[in-house]
């Protein structure tokens, strides 16, 4: 029997505040935190948790940048 290899999962996605996400959305993204710790064992809630807040998250606009400030000794 030939091995087969799991492809890999798909690059989450914000899903925009206004709309619903699904219980889909969230395993997906719960997916992809397990699978980018090694897939190794973890707490399947913390990840969901994880899922949901990131997924829930305001996206940042687009350009929109962060302020560095850099001090000289």
């Amino acid at each position: 029997m030939p091995k087969t290899t799991a492809a890999p999962a798909p690059k989450a996605k914000k899903v925009a505040a206004k709309s619903k996400l699904t219980q889909n959305d969230i395993a997906t993204r719960a997916y992809q935190i397990y699978l980018e710790r090694g897939a190794t064992p973890g707490d399947p809630m913390q990840d969901w948790l994880r899922a949901e807040r990131e997924l829930s998250a305001p996206s940042k606009k687009p350009g929109a940048k962060s302020k560095v400030i850099t001090l000289a000794a």
